[in-house]
């Protein structure tokens, strides 16, 4: 599939991008420049579009792998008495702090 500077012109309408017929030093519009770089995007998408891709397992990462885990286990529960012990005010298990804002 190959654009053209029509092409260019909508969908710079539809992005709301300015697009202008200004020349650069190099004697190249700036859709001309436009033009080659979509249509170098689109080459790429082509030849992606060509890979065979029939018997491939979907892929979460690109490289294959394995997290250690551990198993769950609640090892805080134990230490909450310690904690509360040395805070200077405690009420139903929750820490009292002074009030901040009058």
């Amino acid at each position: 599939m190959s654009l053209t500077s029509d092409d260019v012109y909508k969908i710079a309408h539809l992005a709301r991008i300015e697009v202008n017929n200004s020349t650069d030093e190099a004697g190249k519009t700036e859709v001309s420049v436009w033009l080659d770089q979509l249509n170098s995007i689109l080459g790429l998408i082509e030849q992606m579009q060509v890979t065979e891709t029939e018997n491939l397992d979907p892929m979460a990462h690109a490289l294959d792998s394995v997290l250690r885990l551990r198993e769950d286990e609640v090892t805080e529960s134990d230490h909450l008495d310690a904690f509360q012990a040395i805070a200077p005010e405690v009420e139903a298990g929750l820490y009292l702090v002074p009030k901040v804002i009058e």
